[in-house]
C-alpha cells in the first residue's frame, strides 16, 4: 500500500482551506495563522522544535537519496521525443477510425477498481484516507471508462484515451515492464450488430504494429465464453472458471507441465480435469479448428462454447475481407486473467528479434492487448444497465523499448527541439540586430533559436546548429545589415545565399516544405 507520510510532498505543507499549518509526527497541525497574536518567544521556539522533529522524521536527518522510485524512471529529452513521435503515430491511427479523446482522474475511489482485476487486484496501489475517501491510482484505462458511461448515462461513444495508468508490480525494466507506465486505449461503447466493432479493434492493432514496423508479429484471438466452455466440459465448477483462466493465461510464460501443476496443486483441480483441459488450450489455428471445435461432441453441446464458436467464426469472415487473417492465430490459450472480459479477446506478440543490430532478442513480451467486456459498466450503473463494450490496449512502453534498442543499436540521433533556424552573426557588438531579427521570425510562426550571449563566435553558433540538427542558420553581419539582407546558410550543405530581409520569412517556409 502507498502511504503518504506527513511531510510526503512539499504540497502537503500548506493544505487547502482555512486551515494553515504544518504536521506534527504525532498528529494534528503546528498553527501558522496570522491572525492570532504572536506568542511567547518560548511558544515560537516550540514551533521551529517541531517543525525540525517533523522534518526529522520525514528524512531522518539525512540528506535524500538521489533516484527514481523502484519501478520508474525520468525520461531524458531524447526519450520524449522518441515517445512522442510513437504515441502520435498511434492517435493518428485512432482518430483514423473516428475516436474521441477523453481524460479522467489519476485517482478512483478504491471500491471503483477492486474486484474487477481477478488475481491481479493486489497490484493496486491503494492510498492512506484521504479526508473521508478511500483511494487508489488507476491501474488501467478500462475500469474508469465504464465508471465514466455509468456517471454520465452514455450507452454510445467510440473514444480513446493515452494515459498514465500504475501498478505495483515486480519491475522488468529491460522488457518495458514499469510500475507506472503509459496507455493507449481505443473502445467502442454500445449496442451493435455481434462482431463488427471487434474486427474493427483488431484491424487497429494490425495498422499499429504495421505502420511501427517492429517485425513480425502474430494477434492471438480467444473467447471467454470458449474457455468457459471448456472448462465446463471438463468438469470445473463454475466458481472456479476465473482462478482457472487465470492459471491458464500463463502459458504465454510457462511450459505447460508448470501450469498443470500449478492447476492442480494450487488451485485444486483433479489430475484428470488438467489433462482433458490441456487437451484444449494447447490447440491453435484458424477457421479450420473453429470448424473443428464446432463438430466436438462435447464442446457443441455447451451453450456457450458454442455461441463463442458461432462469433469467432463470423469474426474471421470480418477479418478475411479487411484482409488480416494472415496475421491472426485462434488460441485457445489465450485467457487474459481480467475478471471484466466477457467475450472476445485478444493479444499481440512479435514473433522475432525487431533488427538484425541486436546480438540478443529483446524480451517484452504482448505489445497488445483487449477484448469485450459487456457487463463492466452495469457493475457501476445503479439500475444494472448493460452497454456492451469493446476496446484494445497498445502497449506503449513496451514498444518504446524496442525503438529504444533499435535506436542505440543504429547509433542514430534523435531531435530533441524542432528548431528551424538559429539566429547569429559573424561579428561582436550585434546583439541588438540579433533580437529584433529573431522577434521578427517568432512573430512569423517560425521556430528559431539564438545562442545567450552578447558576442559569441560564428563557429561556435554554427557548431551548436550541427549538434542540435538545426537545418538553417540566419547570419546578420555589419555587411547584411547595410545591404538590407540576410546570409541564410543551409546547415548540411553549407550553401549560403543572401536573401532580401523582407522576403526571409517566405524563403525559410519554402526550404523547410516536406
Amino acid at each position: 500500500m502507498l502511504r503518504l507520510g506527513p511531510l510526503a510532498a512539499a504540497g502537503r505543507l500548506l493544505p487547502a482551506g482555512p486551515r494553515l499549518g504544518l504536521p506534527c509526527p504525532s498528529g494534528g497541525w503546528v498553527s501558522l495563522s496570522r491572525s492570532r497574536p504572536p506568542g511567547p518567544v518560548g511558544d515560537r521556539g516550540l514551533l521551529a522544535r517541531q517543525v525540525r522533529a517533523a522534518a526529522g522524521s520525514a528524512g531522518g536527518g539525512r540528506s535524500p537519496a538521489l533516484k527514481t522510485p523502484k519501478g520508474t524512471r525520468d525520461h531524458p529529452p531524447a526519450h520524449v521525443a522518441l515517445r512522442d513521435r510513437l504515441l502520435a503515430a498511434v492517435v493518428t491511427c485512432f482518430k483514423r477510425h473516428g475516436a474521441a479523446a477523453i481524460d479522467t482522474p489519476v485517482l478512483e475511489l478504491r471500491e471503483t477498481l477492486t474486484g474487477k482485476y481477478g488475481e491481479d487486484t493486489k497490484l493496486i496501489y491503494e492510498l492512506q484516507d484521504q479526508g473521508g475517501e478511500l483511494l487508489a491510482l488507476r491501474y488501467d484505462l478500462t475500469v474508469p471508462f465504464a465508471r465514466y458511461l455509468a456517471m454520465n448515462k452514455i450507452t454510445n461513444m467510440k473514444r480513446y484515451h493515452v494515459a498514465k495508468v500504475y501498478r505495483r508490480d515486480n519491475p522488468a525494466t529491460t522488457r518495458g515492464r514499469y510500475r507506472e507506465f503509459y496507455q493507449c486505449d481505443f473502445d467502442i461503447a454500445g449496442q451493435f450488430d455481434p462482431m463488427i466493432p471487434d474486427a474493427e479493434c483488431l484491424k487497429i492493432v494490425h495498422e499499429i504494429l504495421s505502420d511501427l514496423q517492429l517485425g513480425d508479429f502474430i494477434i492471438k484471438v480467444n473467447d471467454r465464453r470458449i474457455l468457459n466452455g471448456v472448462f465446463a466440459v471438463c468438469g470445473i465448477p463454475e466458481s472456479k472458471f476465473i482462478t482457472t483462466c487465470s492459471t491458464v493465461d500463463k502459458l504465454d510464460k510457462m511450459p505447460w507441465e508448470e501450469v498443470r501443476s500449478e492447476m492442480v496443486g494450487e488451485k485444486g483441480l483433479s489430475p484428470e480435469a488438467a489433462d482433458h483441459i490441456g487437451e484444449y488450450v494447447q490447440l491453435h489455428g484458424g477457421l479450420d479448428l473453429i470448424e473443428q471445435l464446432l463438430q466436438d461432441p462435447k464442446l457443441s453441446q455447451n451453450k456457450l462454447a458454442k455461441e463463442g464458436l458461432g462469433d469467432m467464426k463470423l469474426l474471421f469472415e470480418y477479418l478475411t475481407l479487411f484482409g488480416i487473417t494472415g496475421k491472426i492465430s485462434f488460441d485457445l490459450s489465450l485467457a487474459r486473467g481480467l475478471d471484466y472480459y466477457t467475450g472476445v479477446i485478444f493479444e499481440a506478440v512479435l514473433l522475432q528479434p525487431e533488427n538484425d543490430h541486436v546480438e540478443e532478442p529483446v524480451s517484452v513480451g504482448s505489445v497488445a492487448g483487449g477484448g469485450r467486456y459487456d457487463g463492466l459498466v452495469g457493475m457501476f450503473d445503479p439500475k444494472g444497465r448493460k452497454v456492451p463494450c469493446v476496446g484494445v490496449s497498445i502497449g506503449i512502453e513496451r514498444i518504446f523499448s524496442i525503438l529504444e534498442q533499435r535506436l542505440k543499436a543504429s547509433g542514430e540521433k534523435v531531435r530533441t527541439t524542432e528548431t528551424q533556424v538559429l539566429v547569429t552573426t559573424p561579428q561582436k557588438h550585434l546583439l541588438a540586430a540579433r533580437l529584433k531579427l529573431i522577434s521578427e521570425l517568432w512573430d512569423a510562426g517560425i521556430k528559431a533559436e539564438m545562442l545567450y550571449k552578447k558576442d559569441p563566435k560564428l563557429l561556435k553558433q554554427l557548431q551548436y546548429c550541427e549538434d542540435t540538427g538545426i537545418p538553417l542558420a540566419a547570419i546578420i553581419g555589419e555587411q547584411e545589415l547595410t545591404d538590407g539582407v540576410v546570409k541564410l546558410r543551409d546547415v548540411a550543405t553549407r550553401e549560403e545565399v543572401d536573401i532580401p530581409r523582407e522576403k526571409l520569412v517566405d524563403e525559410i517556409r519554402r526550404r523547410l516544405e516536406p
